[in-house]
């Protein structure tokens, strides 16, 4: 069943327009007040935007302008959150009979259905528990089974995974690989790699409003928002297309190679791995192109080497060139990249 929405809430500065196609699974990815439960909550009618239009399918889940507004309960959408939330009174087998149970079907019907569910999420032998003797990842299998019981025509989940142990972790991604495929759902995550082996397409949303979205492999390699090359783990510096180069707002210039052509004053990022970046704490010689005076700002260990964040720029250096160069927080230093490392296309 196809998504389309369009809305806006003013007070958080919301404003956002998304389609998913019947059967597709989209990841949404963005920092923290992005945007993205927000999203989710207008869609299962949790929360009401100011303005906008949405749709399920054939059916109108609200269109503010004629005062449609369809109940949470009556928009055949499930959202499962971190906290699995299951009834506390109830087995297990029946709270994922519940969903079947509100729809009208007998005992017997709901507990089989629940039965199934269970089944499908490597959960049967939990079935007579009840939720206060299940450990996180099981109750959030659970709870997995509950919203899948429902059968609803769109399925949401809100950061599933965030509050599990990292133990069990891949094993409740592979339970989701498994019951999603075919369905029409969003994922709201924070883990790259959940977008990788989840969704067909990953949407990034920064301050309220989408700034990118593509396949993931896309995402990774030509990211055009500062979070996506946060999770790709690249430097990307946004300005206008200016002789080969990408002028930013402050007047610097960051030259580079285009693989396609980008006009005079376009909108343009250029995007450079931390590993190209060369740290010095003197002027270098010669007359590189791309030379930038920052501040380290923090050393972060990764194994063998260490990226050295500034006010500006990663850059990743080896062990020994931290201790060589006596690098520490708040010391001045030069930041150099060849302009052959650095791709630039448009924003």
């Amino acid at each position: 069943m196809s998504l389309r929405i369009e809305a806006t809430i003013t007070a958080r500065d919301l404003d956002v327009s998304l389609e998913v196609g019947e059967g597709e699974i989209v990841a949404i990815l963005g920092p923290n007040g992005a945007g993205k439960s927000s999203l989710l909550s207008m869609i299962a009618g949790i929360l009401r935007p100011d303005t906008g239009r949405a749709s399920l399918g054939a059916d109108v889940l609200f269109d503010l302008a004629r005062g449609t507004w369809q109940p949470a309960h009556a928009r055949g959408t499930a959202l499962l959150a971190q906290d699995p939330l299951l009834f506390p009174r109830l087995s297990v087998v029946d709270n994922v009979a519940f969903g079947p149970r509100s729809a009208g079907r007998s005992r017997s019907e709901a507990r089989a259905a629940a039965m199934t569910w269970l089944a499908a999420v490597d959960a049967v032998e939990l079935a007579a528990a009840r939720p206060s003797r299940l450990s996180g990842g099981q109750a959030q299998r659970v709870a997995i089974a509950r919203a899948l019981a429902a059968e609803p025509r769109l399925l949401l989940l809100d950061e599933p995974m965030a509050a599990l142990d990292i133990t069990v972790v891949p094993a409740m991604r592979q339970v989701l690989r498994r019951v999603l495929a075919g369905r029409t759902a969003i994922i709201v995550t924070h883990d790259v790699l959940d977008a990788l082996l989840l969704a067909d397409r990953v949407v990034v949303m920064e301050r309220g409003r989408i700034a990118e979205e593509g396949p993931t492999r896309i995402i990774l390699t030509r990211p055009r928002s500062t979070f996506g090359a946060d999770i790709a783990g690249l430097n990307l510096v946004r300005g206008t297309s200016a002789g080969g180069a990408v002028r930013t707002p402050a007047g610097a210039t960051v030259a580079g190679l285009s693989e396609q052509s980008v006009p005079e004053g376009m909108a343009a990022v250029a995007v450079f791995s931390p590993s190209s970046v060369g740290v010095y704490v003197e002027p270098p010689a010669g007359s590189p192109r791309n030379v930038f005076a920052s501040t380290i700002r923090e050393l972060e260990p990764r194994g063998a080497q260490v990226r050295v964040r500034t006010d500006d720029l990663s850059a990743d250096v080896t062990l020994p060139v931290v201790a060589e160069l006596d690098l520490a927080p708040g010391r001045q230093v030069f930041l150099v990249v060849k302009a052959s490392e650095v791709s630039i296309y448009p924003a």
